[in-house]
């Protein structure tokens, strides 16, 4: 397998990510558990969670599992910071102040069963904390050995640029990653976002790299969202990402798929993987099938010849679906 490093951690982590944003809600304990095993079975040592999938459920569970398999230490172990994680939550238990980071590492800890957290990200940019405040609870952390590596997610790219040189002029730990929004609908980081993680060494683990199934087919020309899905439940901001022209490049996938003898679900994959200056797209499985279906990408290459046919569907840098549509300082709506 092609092991790539995680920006400038001097970590090899393996080109999937599996994200377990539906351990503990939709996908229950020994399902996830399972899944856990599976992937690490089959070579990615990378597990991403986050303190607010389902009220800490998600972290508990990982835990649980790399505790049962014995296998923390083979894992490089990601989890994230700022959203509230219960809805009773009190006014300081959310946001990007110290009060709250130092707090909410201590409770990660607690349910992921471990002495440290391998990257710990910033799950959205804050409107109010001063940027240095924050780096200054993330180093005291890094200092601590509590975590290894810092990242964000879904930042502006002037802000990463903020926050580098903070660390460079206090000496602090800085951001080694950003998990951005990114699939073939939704191309926009390759304008600043790719061109600076490229110049300053920083891994890129995307998010929704299947367009949370649009970019697989699931929503096609003409039909009914299928039962059950995001789109039928109005989840997830779902309209504002299906429109008449993603349907359309869902189906084209569909086509190109079967030409090439792979789901599209497994091509909309490939490509993210394998486009410049991306680490890692995070996997999000349901289901063991869901599962199955992403593991064989681990040793596909995109042909360089389809990366035209691609870019004939979606201009590079640009976008047909809203994928920031969850980023408060993200204006521009398609």
């Amino acid at each position: 397998m092609d092991y790539r490093l995680l920006g400038r951690s001097g970590v090899y982590v393996s080109p999937l990510c599996l994200g377990t944003m539906n351990f503990g809600g939709p996908t229950p304990e020994d399902v996830s558990i399972k899944l856990i095993n599976q992937a690490i079975d089959a070579g990615i040592n990378f597990i991403d969670t986050a303190n607010v999938y389902n009220g800490g459920e998600s972290e508990r569970i990982v835990g649980k599992a790399l505790k049962e398999n014995g296998k923390r230490d083979q894992i490089v172990l990601a989890t994230k910071v700022y959203n509230p994680v219960t809805e009773d939550h009190g006014p300081n238990d959310w946001n990007l102040s110290r009060y709250h980071i130092v707090k909410a590492c201590e409770d990660s800890l607690r349910r992921l069963q471990t002495d440290r957290i391998d990257l710990y990200q910033l799950h959205r940019p804050s409107q109010y904390v001063p940027h240095q405040e924050t780096l200054r609870a993330l180093d005291d952390l890094v200092t601590a050995g509590k975590v290894r590596s810092i990242g964000v997610s879904t930042f502006p790219s002037w802000m990463i640029m903020e926050g580098l040189a903070i660390s460079e002029k206090y000496g602090w730990a800085s951001y080694i990653s950003e998990q951005p929004p990114y699939n073939l609908l939704d191309r926009r980081i390759e304008n600043e976002i790719v061109p600076l993680a490229q110049k300053y060494n920083l891994a890129i683990i995307p998010w929704s790299p299947l367009a949370m199934g649009i970019a697989a087919g699931k929503y096609l020309p003409g039909e009914a969202a299928p039962a059950g899905s995001r789109l039928a439940d109005g989840r997830n901001m779902m309209n504002e990402r299906v429109n008449d022209t993603s349907r359309q490049i869902g189906a084209r996938m569909l086509e190109l798929a079967q030409e090439r003898d792979v789901t599209a679900s497994q091509l909309a994959l490939l490509w993210v993987k394998d486009q410049p200056a991306i680490t890692a797209p995070i996997i999000g499985p349901r289901t063991e099938a869901h599962l199955a279906d992403a593991l064989p990408v681990l040793d596909m290459t995109l042909a360089d010849e389809d990366r035209p046919i691609f870019d004939a569907l979606v201009h590079p840098g640009t976008a047909v679906s809203d994928f920031y549509n969850s980023a408060w300082w993200m204006k521009a709506r398609i």
